[in-house]
């Protein structure tokens, strides 16, 4: 999956919690807003703010949908709350995609 694919369908998939997201789709729609908010972060606090704010829900549907896609539930999201723990997050996310299906769906496509 490329950069603009990935960063539509997170967009468009912004609620959506079921279902698989690929590695490339994660890693891109996460490069895709580091680089906004870091934007937004050189314009103005309040600009930033909106903007993470707009980016929120389809960070947390995306990440939860890479979790479904190693097999783990969406719940481990949670993990990002602790610190250091967090980092077993960056594992689980760094893992290949199940190639068969499991009890999230069919993998995904790309």
């Amino acid at each position: 999956m490329d950069f603009q694919t990935a960063v539509k369908t997170c967009i468009a998939k912004y609620t959506d919690f079921t279902g698989r997201a690929s590695r490339s789709e994660f890693w891109w729609f996460f490069l895709a807003q580091f680089g906004v908010l870091v934007v937004t972060g050189l314009i103005h606090e309040y600009v930033y703010f909106i903007a993470a704010l707009a980016l929120l829900l389809p960070a947390l549907a995306v990440g939860v949908r890479r979790l479904h896609d190693i097999g783990k539930s969406g719940w481990f999201l949670l993990l990002s709350i602790i610190p250091l723990i967090n980092l077993v997050l960056i594992y689980f996310f760094v893992q290949p995609s199940q190639p068969e299906s499991n009890a999230y769906g069919e993998p995904p496509s790309a």
